[in-house]
């Protein structure tokens, strides 16, 4: 798990016994603190309200949505809402698929978030059932909503970017490429990816 400071730094303090480019970059940087999202379908409604849209038109259309349908929304009320209904929420006609496709799944319990399975690919082809939520965006639920040790969401450009540069490689790195360097990593692959956006957002002149 990653949900603790006290199990983040244990994995990275293994990684980098593992890793020696991970030694020098935690040497460089610190340990993060964890990031966390609450579990639940309210994660996953941001995360659709969030996509392809600035932080500032995201918070209005979350005001919205919320306002609207209520924060636990009302998924019945979301399922029978018409397009303009929705718009009128703050979600686009391609948003408005997506919100009535998780809320369906989980009103039909199709798609049970509080007893996913406890294999990770078994749970991303349940969460990748959800229209507009694809592998990235699964893999982003079980690392911070879930705290899942393992899930890594190799297709972030920042993760890949980071990665690269703290194995010596100039190029930014492809999604396979990534994956692949990671195998050896397992079971801690989630710390890798936290530890990557916090010395990506920190830079890496210190290295």
């Amino acid at each position: 798990m990653v949900r603790t400071a006290a199990s983040l730094h244990s994995s990275l303090d293994e990684l980098a016994r593992r890793e020696p480019a991970f030694a020098a970059a935690l040497a460089a940087h610190g340990h993060p603190e964890p990031r966390l999202s609450e579990p639940g379908v309210m994660t996953l409604l941001r995360t659709i309200v969030g996509q392809q849209v600035s932080v500032a038109a995201a918070r209005s259309m979350w005001a919205k949505l919320t306002a609207r349908f209520g924060d636990p929304a009302d998924l019945a009320a979301i399922v029978a809402a018409s397009d303009d209904e929705l718009r009128e929420a703050g979600l686009s006609r391609q948003k408005a698929g997506y919100a009535r496709s998780l809320a369906a799944l989980v009103l039909s319990g199709e798609l049970d978030l509080a007893n996913l399975p406890d294999d990770d690919e078994e749970a991303i082809a349940l969460l990748t059932r959800i229209k507009g939520i694809g592998r990235w965006s699964a893999e982003i639920y079980l690392l911070f909503a879930e705290g899942r040790a393992d899930a890594f969401p190799a297709g972030d450009l920042a993760v890949q970017v980071q990665i690269g540069r703290m194995l010596g490689h100039a190029e930014r790195p492809s999604e396979k490429q990534v994956r692949d360097w990671a195998e050896r990593w397992r079971p801690h692959r989630g710390a890798a990816a936290v530890f990557a956006w916090h010395a990506y957002m920190a830079g890496d002149s210190a290295l």
